[in-house]
This record gives C-alpha cells, structure tokens and sequence, in this order.
C-alpha cells in the first residue's frame, strides 16, 4: 500500500503538467513549488518526488506502491530520497547540511530511477547555501533533480529561481475549495473561512477544526480594547507573544487593510474580516488615513522581520503601542 499524498482537488492541472515531464522523459533538474501557504505544495511535491523514484509507475504517472523503490519510500527509508530542512523552525538551512547533502551528491544514485532532494522551505537557504547548490545545478549529478518549495520566492536569488522550473500555486476555485471543505465536514462558515485564510485551503480546514477563528475573535477584541484605552499593549503582547507571531501578524495586517478599505467605503465583500464589518467600520470613523498607512507600513516591516526578530514581545509591544497612539484622540 502506498502513502503517495492524494492529489487535493485544485491540482489536478499541475500535477498533469508535473506528469508530462515524466512521460515525456523530460525531467528538470530543479523544480521550484512556490505559493501562499496551506495550498498544499509540500503534497504535491511529494506525490511527484514519489512518481521519480518509482520505478514502475501507471500511465497517470502515479507510483505502483509495489516495487523495491516505493516500499522504500513507504517506509521512509528510500537512501535516494533526501529531505533538507532547518534543524531548528524558523532557522536557517545551515551550509553544513548542504554539505553533508552535496557529498552524499557526489556519489551516484543507489537505485535505477532517480534521486530526489526536497528543500523545505528554500527560503531559509543562506547565501552560502544558495552558493553551493548553485555550484551543483552547473555540474548536475546523474539522474537527480531538486524541487525546491517556498512560500516566499520573493525572497530567493534571481541566479537560483533562473535555474528552476517554476510550479506557482494560484489561489484555488472557491467554489471547488468550499466543496472540498464540506467533504471534509466543515458544514458552515466555508466563505469566511476562505476569506480570512486569503484562499489557501489547508488553512482554512486548520481554522475549522482548531476553533482558530475564536482565538482570532478574541485577538481582535484586544485589539479594539488598546484603542479603546481599556487596556495597555504591554499587557496584550505579554499574551501574544505566547501565540504564534506569524498567525497574528497575519491577522493585524487583515484588521488594518480592511479598516482602510473602510474609509473608502468599499462593500463588505471587499473585506477580507466580513464579520468583523460593524467593528472595523465603527473605528474607520475616527481614524486618520495617513496615519492608518504609517501603521500597515510597520505591519509589513514587522512580518519582513519576524524570523530574524529574537524577541517577538518587543516587536508586539512596537506595533501595538503605534496602534494604541493611532487612536489617541
């Protein structure tokens, strides 16, 4: 039996993009998957890294689940199938592991088919790193390819994205995502879920059945209450900081996108918290727009910084005590 991740239902045209490099023999020797988060790039990724290693796979390109090769990969013990990712979360990938893996590299694969390398996430390669890996992909090793995944291409070295074939993850057909949800049995909320999530379903199944969006409801609630002066940044951050910071940050920026959307006035479905609709149009009244841009420029500072920011307490306390002067009267 095979653990090939099942192909989720917006991807059925790149994975038959995928497929064509296999039967038409004319295999990349780096692929990058890059997109929103929660689109599902490190399934797809797999399930082609899986097809690779095959050595029998159907006409639909998908792996037989019964040669040597996938029972290798099934029991996760397949020597030409190397995953590289940090050693910490949030760290950089270190040039030592790139090392050990161009070493490994160097030496030609064990089995018939090919040798797979997955990077996850390429952003978090130093500049050494990228260094080296560029140095492979100009003298490449026989039969592997490297697929490289990132949420953030921005943030790679224009010489490695030249080197790569590019896979970009859209934002997936509402409409095909809601029904997936509801196979998922997520039965309500489908709409705002996709909202808050900016599209990217994964996140939005995580948001169901974590109750994510109570959490964020009650973050949003602080929120009003610093502008409120009902309570003090210093006391919020203190409890965000415990939270996850990329999650919140998230959020902050939604609440302060859709409060400028508000002074223009835009229709509710413009936004992206339509729940959140009377709140955000109720403060937008006494906001200053010049200001209010001041503070999505921090929100984008602070998003840039916040995996290289050791104390995250002091980036909330920044950003929240620019929030609470935004309302001063």
């Amino acid at each position: 039996m095979t653990i090939t991740p099942d192909l989720l239902p917006w991807q059925e045209a790149d994975w038959q993009h995928l497929v064509r490099y296999i039967t038409g023999q004319r295999i990349p020797q780096a692929l990058l998957f890059a997109g929103n988060k929660d689109r599902g790039k490190s399934r797809l990724a797999e399930r082609f890294a899986h097809s690779l290693l095959c050595s029998e796979t159907d006409t639909n390109g998908l792996p037989c689940g019964q040669c040597h090769s996938c029972q290798l990969v099934n029991a996760q013990t397949h020597p030409d199938y190397i995953r590289l990712n940090p050693e910490e979360p949030g760290k950089a990938i270190k040039v030592d592991q790139i090392r050990h893996i161009l070493s490994v590299l160097s030496l030609k694969p064990q089995y018939e088919a090919n040798r797979v390398v997955i990077v996850e996430p390429a952003d978090q390669l130093n500049i050494s790193a990228v260094n080296a890996f560029l140095k492979f992909l100009e003298e490449p090793s026989e039969r592997t390819v490297l697929l490289l995944i990132t949420d953030k291409p921005s943030r790679l070295p224009a010489t490695l994205m030249s080197r790569c074939q590019k896979v970009y993850f859209s934002r997936p057909d509402p409409e095909r995502v809601k029904q997936w949800l509801f196979d998922q049995g997520i039965k309500k909320d489908s709409d705002l879920l996709l909202s808050v999530s900016k599209g990217s379903p994964l996140l939005a199944l995580d948001y169901a059945r974590n109750n994510t969006l109570e959490l964020r409801r009650k973050c949003f609630d602080q929120w009003l209450d610093i502008a409120a002066l009902r309570t003090h940044p210093y006391i919020v951050s203190e409890q965000w900081v415990k939270l996850d910071p990329g999650l919140l940050l998230t959020w902050i920026t939604g609440w302060v996108t859709d409060l400028i959307k508000c002074c223009f006035q835009l229709p509710t479905e413009k936004l992206i918290n339509r729940d959140l609709f009377e709140d955000l149009y109720k403060s937008a009244q006494t906001l200053e727009l010049s200001r209010l841009y001041s503070v999505y420029d921090l929100m984008l500072t602070s998003r840039n910084r916040i995996d290289t920011q050791l104390n995250k307490q002091l980036l909330f306390e920044e950003l929240l005590i620019e929030w609470a002067r935004l309302n001063e009267k």
